[in-house]
């Protein structure tokens, strides 16, 4: 069976509207004999004359009468579904977006977060999930909206990510802990004992390389997962662990942060999306609303 012409659909409806040959080829920029051709493929398709002569104009058969409305609606749907999305309203905006980030992103930002969508969009509602790796497949597969992560390796090439902001590490100790006294150096620094964030199990990273520029190891206690555990752990012992000063701001609010001895490269959190997402009007206004919201820590204020 051949694919029918759907172009002849918007021909039918304007020739219904305009019961002219020649009125209906100005309105679509035809000239009268390609549009009398255009009619010829209609009758030929539907087996109907649909239009004849009556004096000096046409009109329709009772099988185009039946057929107006239906081609009407039909043309205007397939219209408004081929044109641009329109903005959304916010406040009228019924939807759940799903968004995969680490403990520290939800503790720090999520409050604010929450509380700008039950103020602008009520009808919105946002999960959190879980973060255990760096894979992207939630993104491709459509299982997630958003992702919250330090662009890498690993990253995949097609997806589309925006800045959110820039962090740097530091230590961070219990009060009291030794290290809270005096200066600290590097030595200092190597000497504790350290709970070390991989995901992925490894025990060597970037803090591990600048301590070899001084020729110094440090002695990692544990390995822990992600960095709410490891400040829960620092705040009952004498553990040292090494997070981002921003993105665990609300992790350690009675521990002491300290400036590290040493230069590590900053890192840049960043929104991470799948393209297939990018148009999305209400997808688009939520990653503007998340932007907007850690340009300007403390976050909500």
């Amino acid at each position: 069976m051949s694919t029918p012409d759907l172009n002849l659909l918007i021909t039918l409806t304007t020739l219904l509207d305009e019961g002219s040959v020649a009125g209906a080829a100005r309105r679509l920029g035809l000239s009268p004999s390609a549009m009398s051709r255009a009619l010829a493929r209609l009758r030929d398709t539907t087996g109907d004359p649909l239009l004849v002569r009556a004096g000096r104009g046409l009109v329709p058969t009772p099988r185009a009468l039946a057929l107006r409305e239906r081609v009407g609606a039909l043309v205007q749907e397939a219209g408004a579904m081929l044109s641009p999305l329109q903005e959304i309203e916010p406040a009228r905006l019924v939807r759940t977006f799903r968004l995969r980030a680490s403990d520290g992103f939800v503790e720090t930002v999520g409050p604010a977060l929450l509380a700008r969508l039950a103020a602008e969009a009520p009808g919105v509602r946002l999960h959190f999930v879980a973060k255990p790796d760096k894979e992207s497949g939630a993104l491709r597969h459509g299982e997630l909206d958003f992702e919250t992560g330090v662009i890498g390796a690993s990253t995949a090439p097609e997806l589309h990510t925006q800045a959110l902001f820039r962090d740097h590490f530091v230590a961070v100790v219990r009060p009291d802990h030794p290290l809270c006294q005096g200066p600290l150096s590097a030595t200092r620094y190597a000497a504790a004992q350290h709970v070390m964030v991989s995901r992925r199990g490894r025990e060597h990273g970037p803090i591990d390389d600048a301590l070899a520029v001084f020729k110094l190891e440090r002695h990692v206690a544990t390995l822990v997962l992600g960095f709410a555990t490891a400040l829960a752990l620092v705040q009952a012992s004498d553990l040292v662990a090494t997070v981002p000063e921003l993105h665990c701001a609300s992790l350690y609010p009675d521990l002491v942060r300290l400036p590290l001895p040493f230069s590590l490269p900053a890192i840049t959190l960043a929104l991470l999306w799948h393209p297939r997402l990018d148009a999305d009007p209400a997808h688009r206004w939520l990653r503007h609303l998340i932007r907007d919201l850690c340009a300007r820590p403390p976050y909500g204020n």
